[in-house]
């Protein structure tokens, strides 16, 4: 299942470091991070309850980036 959601980022740094950290988390399949339109489209593998994951996305996005967040 995707999903799309609006985020917040102050720079295509940060977005790219967030990116790759959402990406290390577990029940995610694939993840893009659009810095310019703030949207993060999130690929959840089908086993996992996304609602569990996004948390688990934001957890892992706020170590690298601390003002990331996530709309949801």
């Amino acid at each position: 299942m995707k999903k799309t959601y609006d985020i917040e980022v102050d720079c295509a740094n940060c977005a790219n470091l967030a990116e790759d950290a959402a990406k290390k988390t577990k029940g995610v399949k694939n993840v893009c991070i659009n810095f310019m339109s703030q949207k993060m489209e999130i690929e959840f593998c089908p086993e996992f309850d996304p609602c569990v994951v996004i948390k688990e996305v934001l957890k892992n996005c706020k170590k690298v980036e601390e003002d990331f967040e996530i709309c949801f």
